[in-house]
């Protein structure tokens, strides 16, 4: 296996890990930097479940990673 997509694959858990803590902790708000951490996330551990052929997780951090993007636009959206 392609070790980048290794590589991808735990820095997309990583990154939606301290997402997740940092958001639990009241450290940031559920905001940009939230939804971005989120967004890498997804990216990476989609990349590694397609490379993999695990279409369940593919799918879900493919909906994850929709859902994000949207958020992220409407965020950015309301700024304006």
């Amino acid at each position: 296996m392609n070790p980048l997509v290794e590589v991808a694959g735990w820095a997309g858990a990583g990154s939606l890990l301290l997402a997740y803590g940092l958001l639990s902790a009241k450290r940031i708000d559920a905001g940009a930097g939230y939804q971005v951490l989120n967004l890498a996330g997804a990216l990476g551990l989609a990349a590694n479940a397609v490379a993999h052929g695990a279409w369940p997780s593919a799918s879900l951090n493919l909906v994850w990673l929709l859902i994000g993007a949207v958020a992220l636009r409407r965020s950015a959206a309301l700024d304006q």
